[in-house]
C-alpha cells in the first residue's frame, strides 16, 4: 500500500522514500549520540507524574493537531509513511540488539560505552529520539485511517492503535515503575522497604507483618570433598548421590560410600549418637558405611545445622561430606495492614504475586546462609500505575489479530 493510499493526498509532489528515510534514521541516532556524548553519557530522564502525561496528551494532540491540519503536504506524507516507519523500525531493531549485546550496568565513565551511553542504551537519546519518531509515523497513520471512519481500517486500527498505546504508556510510565525490597523477620511488622536504584528508604501504604516463613528442600546429597583443590569430586557415575538408605557412591581410586541409616530430623543424644526427633530444630543425619582399601568402618555424617555442627568423615587425603538439600520452594504467610485498616491474609510465593493497594508482592529471597531455619523474608513490592493502559494496548492488538484472522477464513469461504 502506497503513502497516497494511507494519507489521501493527490501525490502532485515526489515524496522522499526509503533511502532519504534511512538517512533521516540515521541522522537521528548520530544525533542521540552526539548528545550522549557532550552530556557525558547521562540519558534521558523521562519525566514524572503528572508531567508525563501533559506530555503524552500534548504529544497526541501534535500528531492529531499535524495529521488533520497539513495531511496534504507531501513532507507530513512522508512523516506518516511506510518508507519512514520501516526505517525506524529498523533503527530500534539495531539500538536494541545493542542494548542485549552491550551489558547493561555501570562501566567506567571514560569507557566508550558509556560515554555513548551503550550500557544504558534504552533510557539513552538514540533511542528516544527514534521512538519518537516512530511514535508520530505511527500515530500520523492512525489519524489517516480514522478519520474519516471506516469500518474496513478497523483491524488496522486495533492493531497498531494498540502497539501504540503499549508503547508509548509503558515509556511514559517507565518513571512511575517502582520495585522495591521489603526485609521482613518472623513475628514482626514492617512498611519500610529500599529502593536499591535510588538506594533511600520508602514508607509503604501499609505494613507487612511476616507469619511464618517455610522452606522445601531437596533431598540431601553426600560427597567427596578434596581440600587441597577446594572443589567435590565426581563419583564413578558423574552425579551428587542422594542421601537415601541403601544409596551407594564410588569413587574410583579411593574407596566406597553406602547409606545404612538416614535422620531426616534428629539431633545428638547424651552419648553422641543421633535420635530422631519432631519439630525444625532437628537436623539430618546418615549413617554410612565406608570401605576403602580393604578396610570397612561406620559413621554418622551431618549436614549440621544453627545449634548442631556438621559431621563428617575423613578419607585418605578428603572428607565424605553431606551437601545442605537445595531449596525446592519458599514462601511467606503474611497478613498486610493498610493504613486505613484494612487487612489481608496472603501467602507469597515466588512468581505467584498477591494484589494489595495497587501494588503487587512477590516472594523473592531469604537468608541464605541461615537456610531453612531462616527467619528472614525478602519481599519484593512492584508498583506500575500505567500497567493496566498497557494491557488495554496489548487486548486491542489481540483483538486486531483474532480479526485478521476471521476475514482471511471469510475470503477462503468466498473463493
Amino acid at each position: 500500500m502506497s503513502v497516497k493510499e494511507i494519507t489521501g493526498t493527490s501525490g502532485s509532489e515526489p515524496a522522499p522514500g526509503f533511502r532519504e528515510s534511512a538517512v533521516f534514521t540515521l541522522t537521528a541516532v548520530l544525533l542521540g549520540l552526539v548528545i550522549e556524548l557532550f552530556s557525558s553519557g547521562k540519558g534521558i530522564d523521562f519525566p514524572g507524574w503528572p508531567f508525563n502525561l501533559i506530555f503524552l496528551i500534548f504529544f497526541i494532540t501534535l500528531i492529531f493537531a499535524v495529521g488533520l491540519l497539513f495531511r496534504s503536504r507531501p513532507f507530513v506524507a512522508w512523516l506518516g509513511g511506510i518508507p519512514l516507519g520501516l526505517s525506524l523500525i529498523v533503527g530500534l531493531a539495531l539500538l536494541s540488539l545493542v542494548g542485549g549485546v552491550v551489558p547493561q550496568e555501570p562501566m567506567p565513565p571514560e569507557s566508550l560505552a558509556a560515554v555513548f551511553r551503550l550500557n544504558g542504551m534504552f533510557s539513552s537519546w538514540p533511542f528516544a529520539l527514534v521512538t519518537l519518531l516512530f511514535l508520530f509515523n505511527l500515530g500520523l497513520s492512525l489519524v489517516w485511517r480514522t478519520i474519516p471512519f471506516r469500518l474496513a481500517n478497523l483491524q488496522f486500527m486495533l492493531f497498531h492503535g494498540g502497539f501504540w498505546i503499549a508503547l508509548a504508556c509503558g515509556l511514559a510510565g517507565a518513571t512511575q515503575l517502582q520495585r522495591l525490597a521489603v526485609p521482613i523477620y518472623e513475628g514482626r511488622e514492617s512498611n519500610k522497604a529500599y529502593d536499591r536504584k535510588n538506594e533511600q528508604l520508602i514508607a509503604l501504604p501499609f505494613s507487612i507483618y511476616l507469619k511464618d516463613f517455610q522452606i522445601e528442600q531437596y533431598v540431601h546429597q553426600f560427597s567427596l570433598y578434596d581440600p587441597q583443590r577446594d572443589r567435590l569430586v565426581e563419583t564413578k557415575s558423574k552425579l551428587l548421590p542422594e542421601v537415601r538408605k541403601g544409596v551407594k557412591a564410588e569413587w574410583p581410586g579411593v574407596g566406597s560410600v553406602s547409606v545404612l541409616d538416614y535422620l531426616p530430623h534428629a539431633l545428638p543424644g547424651a552419648d553422641g549418637v543421633p535420635v530422631a526427633v519432631e519439630g525444625d530444630d532437628g537436623v539430618p543425619f546418615a549413617r554410612v558405611r565406608i570401605e576403602s582399601g580393604g578396610k570397612v568402618g561406620e559413621r554418622w555424617i551431618s549436614s549440621g545445622g544453627p545449634k548442631v555442627k556438621p559431621r563428617f568423615v575423613q578419607l585418605g587425603d578428603y572428607f565424605i561430606v553431606m551437601l545442605e538439600g537445595q531449596p525446592k520452594a519458599f514462601r511467606s504467610e503474611v497478613t498486610l495492614i493498610a493504613d486505613d485498616g484494612e487487612r489481608k491474609t496472603a501467602t507469597l510465593e515466588v512468581n505467584k504475586p498477591v494484589d494489595f493497594k495497587g501494588w503487587k508482592l512477590y516472594q523473592a529471597s531469604y537468608d541464605e546462609k541461615a537456610g531453612r531455619w531462616s527467619t528472614l523474608s525478602l519481599v519484593e513490592a512492584v508498583r506500575d500505575p500505567w500497567l493496566p493502559a498497557v494491557y488495554v494496548g496489548f487486548f486491542m492488538i489481540m483483538a486486531g489479530n483474532a480479526l485478521f484472522f476471521w476475514k482471511g477464513i471469510k475470503k477462503m469461504e468466498e473463493a
